[in-house]
């Protein structure tokens, strides 16, 4: 692929980013597919990861997403103790208009191609039905409907684990997991953060919300009449007075160097994934004593229930795992404070430990 820029290759090849084993570049023209696989590591089993659908301007963005969210995978299944490496793929194009039961078929073929190396799931842009689209064509497919042998929605479990995740945050910086009477600032109460919403506010928070689409606020507002309050935008948001928590749950980047000086919550955790734009924000973070939660640790919940999914689908199994997340994102910060670096730098550290680990037992 000619567009792919000497950029890409130095990620996968060269830079401290990559390391990835395998990627898949996947075309059929017949149905207009276009996408990329990335396998990260597969040190603890097969490569599980959603597939995204997004209208990429690049091919070579596209690329270089899939190689980000594959890296982050091996992280957040590391962290979360599930015998998985990391993958990902990315399917270029606009879901709303691009895609349809024979492209979805032909990815499917792509997947099953790699003959159980990776393992997909949904991600943004996929749903469900998606799924059980792909299912037909590959049987390394999670994330299908009850009634074609999957778990459903794994959003639900998803946002289990950032509320856990922002319950231990509480309990570090102000001795308290309770969340009650705190102010929770939203952005994007899609899939995962409409689920987020309903945590917070069983227990008491106050709740800002903003979305860059209106139905998905006006969704959640129709349903609260008390405890929600929109916001114009992310921008609006992140300079909240007062805010406590910061919870990103939308796409990546939404910690940058415009973001991190003017953002006035304590707290930051999200569902989002890679929400640090770059390396070094993290310790940007912690000079301004905002307490960071790596967001492939909390936000691991929805692949604890895909993963499970190949073994029987349990939810209350996999409801008691993700509820693990609170002291899993404690110890991190434990990590952190003995070691002298910033959270993100801690579960970075362990998740590594036990990746090595599992190679030297080969």
């Amino acid at each position: 692929m000619t567009d792919v820029s000497d950029g890409v290759l130095h990620t996968l090849f060269r830079s401290d980013q990559g390391g990835h084993e395998q990627v898949v570049l996947c075309q059929d023209r017949a149905s207009g597919l276009k996408a990329v696989i990335a396998l990260h590591s597969t040190a603890l089993g097969p490569a599980l990861g959603g597939t995204r659908f997004y209208p990429y301007a690049t091919e070579e963005q596209a690329v270089a997403d899939a190689l980000n969210l594959a890296r982050g995978m091996s992280y957040k299944n590391a962290m979360a103790g599930l015998e998985h490496g990391g993958g990902k793929a990315v399917i270029i194009g606009d879901p709303e208009t691009d895609k349809t039961e024979e492209l979805l078929l032909a990815y499917g073929r792509f997947v099953a191609s790699l003959g159980g190396r990776y393992v997909t799931a949904c991600d943004v842009g996929t749903y469900v039905a998606d799924m059980d689209v792909v299912a037909r064509e590959c049987r390394w497919t999670t994330g299908r409907s009850p009634e074609n042998g999957g778990a459903g929605d794994s959003s639900v479990l998803t946002s289990f684990g950032v509320y856990q995740g922002m319950r231990a945050a509480a309990q570090h910086l102000w001795g308290d997991p309770s969340l009650r009477d705190r102010k929770v600032g939203v952005a994007g109460v899609g899939k995962v953060g409409h689920h987020l919403v309903e945590h917070l506010l069983r227990e008491g928070a106050e709740v800002l919300i903003t979305d860059v689409r209106e139905d998905a606020v006006r969704r959640v507002l129709d349903r609260h009449a008390q405890g929600v309050m929109a916001v114009a935008d992310t921008e609006a948001l992140i300079r909240t007075e007062g805010l406590d928590v910061y919870a990103p749950c939308a796409l990546g980047g939404a910690l940058n160097d415009d973001s991190v000086p003017v953002l006035t919550a304590k707290v930051v955790c999200g569902a989002a994934n890679n929400q640090l734009a770059h390396p070094g924000v993290e310790k940007d973070l912690a000079d301004r004593g905002i307490l960071y939660t790596p967001d492939y640790v909390v936000n691991a919940g929805g692949v604890i229930q895909v993963a499970d999914e190949l073994h029987g689908f349990d939810f209350d199994r996999c409801r008691a795992k993700a509820a693990k997340i609170f002291d899993t994102t404690l110890a991190i910060f434990a990590r952190a404070k003995s070691d002298g670096i910033p959270p993100a730098a801690a579960a970075d550290r362990i998740a590594e430990q036990r990746m090595a680990e599992a190679r030297a037992a080969r």
